[in-house]
Order: structure tokens, then C-alpha cells, then sequence
């Protein structure tokens, strides 16, 4: 590729809002799918250690290989990258992080990535399956893959092997089936509750009544605020060849009539009470339900850059914006010049609409 013009790149502020690696992932992911050279500045400038950490080189150097790109700036602690994309390589990629870096932020980056190749694809991740500061691979597997079916996209996760802070050693598989376009998603109407639905673990020297305690505390939450509504947690002590590390955690979600999934997960640090844990988690999960929204807190942002590439109007109605969400939105106006449309109802609901791009993918066309 020739030696790119300073004005030919997009830059992006990563200091902007959220100031983490929100802005550094969506302005990749977004640059390989549109092919347009991106510039990010003053990245995760808003975290005790800024610039690139290891989580976030993987991923840098994952869409590279992926998107054939030219890099400058993928050295750990980089707080300045320029990133040149070529052509998206559907194929089967390995990243070994050797660390506990969150498998589900790098598979967030490479997610809408390959949707856009001309054959399926594999992704084989080692590193953490459930760490703080990321989604949990659970509620990737039973909320974000259920919701991204609304536009037409199909995935499937595989969970080898569970790896917790410090050391990681888990293991995931990622199979990815490319689109055409991607359809607009609706996330409007809740309907009616169904059915809320939990998982509750632990690992290595951690007693299972750890897990029995989540369970127990959750359940009880449930069922003081909906007596009739059923509720089943499973309880699971992970055995040493799925998991080697100490870990404990519970994912829960609420289905509706109206097919909405939403999510609610905690997970212990270093002093573990499972019944803190439990709280924590149905609590969250109550608040939702009770507010009848569609999308969850931790799905919002997820959502964003699938929208604004989406063929028409996508709409969420949702809770007040996280900083994450404000932030992807603001990267995917910059990179695709798509509008976002905010409104505050007075139900308290946010209302958040798209007219996406329709961005074809031009190797199935």
C-alpha cells in the first residue's frame, strides 16, 4: 500500500467519554468492514494504565492479520495507532493470549469483522472466559447471540475450557457464517415476562455451596417481587478438566412473550459471598423487567455498530445510556457519517433509532 496522507485517516479520540477500549474496538472493527485508514489518539487515556493494553494488542493485531492491514502503533502501552485495512480473510485465526485477557472483547472486535468476509469463519481464543471489566462468556452465548439474530446474524461460541484472573486458561471457539447485509434490528416491545432463567458456578478449591448460595438468593428475589413466576437457576461446579483456577459467578436472564432477552451477571473477586453475588445479579435483573425495557445496560453498546450498518431503521428502546453506548455511537457517526437518533420517553425509557448504512458485503454480491 502507498505511504497513506495524514488526511486520508479518521481520527478518533479514545479519551472521548467512556475513555476505555470501547472507541479503540468499534473504530477497528468499523475501519476493516468500510476499508477507511483510522487514526486513534489518547487511547483508554481515562484508565489507571493507558494505551494498548495486552487484551487490546491481541485484538489490534488480530484484525490486522484478518483485514490484511497495515499497523503502526500495536506495541504494548501504545496510546497512538494507525491502522490501514486491506481485505477481509475469512479463514480459521488463533490468538493465545497467555493472560487473562477478556476471549469476549476480542471476539467483539472480530465479530462484525468477518460477517463481512466471503466464507465462514473460526476463531480459537485462549485467555478469560469470565473476568471483571467484560461480559462473561455466558451472557455472550445467551444474550448477545439470541439478539443479534434479530438482523439476520448467526454465530456459535464454544466454551472448551473456563479461565479466571490472573491466569486465564480458558478456551473458546467462535464459528462465524458471513451475510449479505445486515438486516435492522427492532427491540421495541417487551409483551410480557415468561421465564427468567440462571446459572450459577464455581471452579478449582471453591465449595459448590458457594454456587447453592446464588441460587438460593436469587430465586428468593424472583419470587418476592413475581410469587408465581418461575424461576430455575442451575447450579454447576465446574470439574478441574473444564476449569484449573478458582472462579465463581451466576449469569441470569428474562425472556419475554415478545421474544426480548435480557441479561443480568456478577462475578466474585477475591472475597466471594454468593449471596452478595445472587442479590447483585436478580436485582439488576428485576430492575429491567420492571422497567419493561428491551435492550440491557450491557447490551447497548453491543448493539450500536450493528445498526448503523444494518439496511433501514433499527430501534432499541432501552434504559438511560451507559457511557459505553454514547461512546460507540459517537465512533460510528465519525466512521460512517450515520445519524443516531436519542430520545428520552416519559415512561423514563431511552429510545435510540438508526437509519444504517445498508453496507453490503461486496464478496457475496
Amino acid at each position: 500500500m502507498d505511504d497513506m496522507d495524514a488526511n486520508d485517516f479518521i481520527e478518533i479520540d479514545g479519551s472521548y467519554l467512556e475513555g476505555g477500549g470501547q472507541a479503540l474496538r468499534n473504530a477497528l472493527s468499523l475501519s476493516c468492514i468500510l476499508g477507511k485508514p483510522v487514526r486513534v489518539i489518547k487511547i483508554r487515556a481515562n484508565r489507571p494504565k493507558p494505551g494498548l493494553s495486552h487484551q487490546h494488542l491481541h485484538g489490534v493485531n488480530l484484525l490486522r492479520d484478518i483485514a490484511n492491514a497495515d499497523v503502526v502503533g500495536n506495541s504494548l502501552f501504545s496510546t497512538h495507532l494507525e491502522f490501514s485495512p486491506r481485505t477481509i480473510r475469512g479463514d480459521t485465526y488463533r490468538v493465545e493470549t497467555r493472560t487473562a485477557a477478556s476471549i469476549t472483547l476480542i471476539y467483539q472486535m472480530a465479530l462484525p469483522v468477518l460477517l463481512y468476509a466471503a466464507r465462514s469463519s473460526r476463531l480459537d481464543a485462549t485467555g478469560g472466559t469470565n473476568v471483571s471489566f467484560a461480559p462473561q462468556v455466558e451472557y455472550m452465548q445467551q444474550v448477545l447471540l439470541p439478539n443479534l439474530k434479530r438482523f439476520g446474524i448467526h454465530f456459535e461460541m464454544k466454551i472448551l475450557h473456563y479461565g479466571f484472573y490472573p491466569r486465564g486458561n480458558g478456551r473458546c471457539l467462535l464459528e462465524v457464517l458471513p451475510m449479505r447485509r445486515l438486516d435492522p434490528g427492532q427491540f421495541l416491545d417487551f409483551g410480557e415476562l415468561q421465564m427468567v432463567e440462571g446459572f450459577a458456578f464455581c471452579a478449582g478449591r471453591l465449595p459448590k455451596s458457594i454456587a447453592l448460595d446464588m441460587q438460593q438468593t436469587a430465586q428468593r428475589e424472583i419470587h418476592r417481587l413475581w410469587p408465581h413466576q418461575d424461576c430455575s437457576i442451575e447450579v454447576v461446579k465446574h470439574t478441574p478438566d473444564k476449569a484449573r483456577d478458582n472462579g465463581a459467578g451466576i449469569i441470569m436472564t428474562a425472556r419475554t412473550s415478545t421474544g426480548c432477552i435480557l441479561g443480568a451477571a456478577t462475578l466474585g473477586e477475591k472475597k466471594i459471598d454468593g449471596h452478595v453475588l445472587g442479590s447483585d445479579a436478580s436485582c439488576q435483573l428485576a430492575e429491567y423487567v420492571r422497567k419493561e425495557i428491551c435492550v440491557d445496560a450491557h447490551l447497548q453498546d453491543q448493539l450500536i455498530i450493528y445498526m448503523c450498518l444494518a439496511n433501514g431503521y433499527s430501534r432499541m428502546r432501552t434504559g438511560p445510556l451507559t457511557k459505553h453506548t454514547r461512546t460507540a455511537i459517537h465512533v460510528a457517526e465519525k466512521m460512517t457519517g450515520v445519524k443516531f437518533e436519542v430520545e428520552v420517553e416519559p415512561s423514563g425509557q431511552t429510545l435510540v433509532r438508526c437509519n444504517g448504512l445498508g453496507y453490503p458485503n461486496g464478496y457475496l454480491l
